[in-house]
């Protein structure tokens, strides 16, 4: 089956990657030029692990190609997905749906034979209904079908979730798009991945729903945290006492310095807009929104505390380990250490960071951060050192080298990647998220 991705993102280009991986002939497409000549000399405009080979792989097999022409690029396509970004609009937070709406009018200018148009974008209820008026309003005369398949994969671990799934998501109104999207993902028939046909606007809103969900999990961890270090108590044991409980399970209950990324921050907020256009309030969603935009400060009072509190911390140096919002990305969108960067820097504290992938995206956020080549460059004069995304690269830092270069052998470690006893035998400060 030929196959057009329009957007080649993050969604598109690993979504695009891995249906050429399955055997369909898939065209990228993407306005933007530079980019598309970026991907046809193997530079991939995002990290992601795996991702560079899998392109190569495809491409060299001819499966796999792009191009900014979407009238060739959609071309005998049976199945055109759209996936272009749908950010948060500035002003109410609710998605900006312009790039969506875009694509779905050049598609129906240039569609020249029947196909299923798939919003594969993260889209509020009723997006599809208004991507089949525009394509019927540019007078298309073939049969169109519009399908919503929102995707659920993990920066980090993309490529996985999309091979193997937990389940796959359509939302279609007519047997045309449902036997099309079946032949779409009939190579992972073989690995007997749950499909789910719905409601066009069931699917829409299951994204949403799902995205809320788990953000209302890390916020509801994160508050019991802060509860168990003034009882006493061990987060990381409450985390797997109630893990253990199959209703609840163990994922998304990690105490850290709240979410961030390009879907939770966004997702949430584009949910709170459709819920009051509809005059049906999420008001645990709106808790989870305000917790989570205040525990980002809060994490950057906690680094200032642990310096001694506001007067002692003015003119001292931080080394922040992390910048990206979770490893195995260089996605800085929402990413708490630009509020905690924020927070120390309003104090008067100096800052080095350090990122294994994310440097170059942070530096424009960052202004005011010292961007350094490695941790230890960071860590070099620092009277503390925060440890704000886990990468494996931070889990085993040599601490002789590091107390041999701080200033202070103070360390906040707001992933709890280490153990308190053994960093107090190491002859550290240290200061860990609902470890009292």
């Amino acid at each position: 089956m030929k196959i057009a991705m329009v957007g080649s993102g993050y969604v598109g280009l690993v979504s695009g990657a891995c249906f050429a991986d399955f055997g369909h002939e898939v065209v990228c497409i993407d306005k933007d030029q530079s980019k598309i000549d970026r991907l046809h000399e193997g530079v991939m405009p995002i990290y992601e692990p795996g991702l560079d080979a899998l392109v190569e792989s495809n491409v060299a097999a001819g499966r796999l190609s792009f191009t900014t022409d979407l009238a060739e690029g959609i071309a005998g396509a049976q199945a055109i997905f759209i996936a272009v970004g749908t950010p948060s609009r500035r002003g109410d937070g609710h998605a900006d749906l312009s790039f969506v709406h875009a694509v779905a009018r050049e598609v129906g200018e240039n569609l020249a034979n029947d196909a299923v148009v798939v919003t594969k974008s993260t889209v509020p209820v009723g997006t599809g209904d208004e991507v089949e008026r525009i394509i019927a309003e540019t007078g298309c005369k073939h049969r169109v079908s519009v399908v919503s398949n929102p995707e659920f994969l993990r920066e980090g671990a993309a490529i996985g979730d999309f091979k193997r799934p937990d389940r796959i998501v359509i939302g279609a109104e007519d047997d045309f798009g449902r036997e099309v999207m079946r032949e779409v993902y009939r190579p992972l028939f073989l690995n007997e991945s749950p499909i789910l046909f719905v409601s066009r606007r069931s699917a829409e809103l299951i994204k949403y729903a799902a995205n809320a969900f788990l953000a209302t999990k890390i916020t509801f961890i994160n508050e019991m945290a802060d509860l168990c270090e003034k009882v006493g108590a061990n987060v990381q044991d409450v985390s797997r006492g109630i893990g253990m409980d199959n209703r609840i399970g163990p994922k998304f209950l990690h105490a850290g310095p709240g979410y961030g990324g390009s879907c939770f921050p966004k997702d949430t907020l584009a949910l709170l807009k459709t819920a009051e256009d509809y005059d049906s309030p999420v008001r645990i969603v709106e808790a989870v929104v305000k917790t989570n935009d205040s525990r980002k400060r809060a994490m950057g009072r906690k680094v200032i505390d642990a310096l001694g509190g506001m007067e002692a911390a003015r003119g001292k140096k931080v080394a922040l380990l992390g910048l990206t919002f979770k490893p195995n990305t260089d996605d800085m969108r929402d990413s708490p250490a630009i509020a905690i960067a924020q927070a120390l820097g309003d104090a008067g504290v100096k800052v080095a960071g350090y990122d294994p992938e994310g440097m170059e995206q942070a530096a424009p956020l960052m202004p005011d951060v010292q961007m350094c080549k490695s941790p230890y460059e960071a860590i070099e004069g620092a009277d503390a050192i925060a440890i704000v995304t886990e990468w494996d690269a931070f889990r085993a830092l040599d601490l002789e080298r590091v107390k041999a270069l701080a200033n202070a052998p103070v360390m906040v470690d707001l992933r709890n990647i280490y153990k308190p006893d053994h960093m107090q035998s190491a002859g550290f400060t240290y200061v860990s998220v609902g470890r009292g």
